[in-house]
């Protein structure tokens, strides 16, 4: 793959569950003459396209065949994806994350924004149904509703995702005389302003860091050359720090060996300098001075 291994966060499926569950508890109450309570419908609700249900009205004008489909219901879709420049964050930061591994991090790249294009059908067979069904949805985006997403569970990613309602259209559909209604249709479109990650990656842990610094002799400025042939006059040696206890030190005498520290302990910064007068240099190849 020109892009790396393979990798799939979920990240888009996430998002259509997110929408769906949004609506998935709505009900439509049928009252009587004097305002009683007769019936209670709960309405379903499933990911298809519209023309899927338009061709099951068709096919059945008056919905009273013994079969799944009934009215009301609902229906959802992805309608287009958008890149969303407005919201692209330092493609250069990185989240990171302990992994099982003590001696290694997880990490990811910031995420990338896009505008995800939502469509809910709505399908009733009278008016009554509908405004219900729209006065149940519309209260609640003024025009947004956040949901909280764990978009990436390995790395404890959890993101307030919001949803913009756009507008709402109205379709009347039928066929024969103007008297006779095969089902209303309202179409609310929405926008969810969604992220989608990177593979999760790994790298090692720091957890020494050495400084040589070399003093050259004589006036004038410094060349490289004379740094390269120049021994370390002083070394700054930075550790982490844990005593026996658990507890953190800036002692690195008193502290357990740092190769023993794991990266997601509550650790100190022991450092500690070091003076040479023996001209020697430090082999990165060899780990010796010589």
């Amino acid at each position: 793959m020109i892009f790396g291994s393979q990798f799939y966060n979920q990240s888009l499926r996430k998002y259509i569950v997110m929408f769906g569950n949004m609506f998935n508890d709505l009900v439509v109450q049928r009252l009587s003459s004097s305002g009683t309570v007769v019936q209670t419908v709960s309405v379903p609700i499933a990911y298809g396209p519209k023309e899927k249900y338009l061709v099951r009205i068709s096919q059945d004008p008056d919905l009273t065949r013994d079969v799944a489909i009934q009215l009301p219901r609902m229906a959802f879709e992805i309608v287009s994806l958008a890149y969303d420049p407005t919201r692209r964050l330092q493609h250069t930061i990185k989240n990171a994350r302990v992994s099982s591994d003590p001696d290694n991090k997880n990490y990811q790249y910031t995420p990338v924004p896009w505008n995800i294009t939502m469509a809910l059908y709505v399908f009733v067979r009278n008016a009554d149904d509908g405004a219900q069904i729209i006065e149940q949805i519309l209260p609640y985006f003024g025009p947004e509703w956040t949901n909280s997403v764990n978009l990436v569970p390995s790395m404890n990613i959890k993101m307030d995702i919001p949803t913009i309602l756009n507008d709402v259209s109205i379709e009347d559909t039928y066929e024969g005389d103007f008297v006779t209604r095969r089902a209303l249709i309202y179409t609310l479109t929405f926008t969810i302003k969604g992220y989608f990650y990177g593979p999760v990656r790994n790298s090692g842990v720091i957890k020494r860091i050495q400084i040589d610094m070399p003093v050259p002799s004589g006036n004038g400025p410094v060349t490289a050359e004379d740094i390269a042939s120049t021994g370390r006059s002083h070394r700054i040696v930075v550790t982490p720090g844990l005593l026996a206890n658990g507890a953190p030190t800036t002692n690195s005498a008193a502290s357990i060996s740092y190769s023993l520290i794991s990266a997601n302990t509550n650790f100190g910064i022991a450092s500690n300098t070091f003076f040479f007068t023996d001209g020697k240099k430090y082999n990165p190849h060899t780990g010796n001075d010589q």
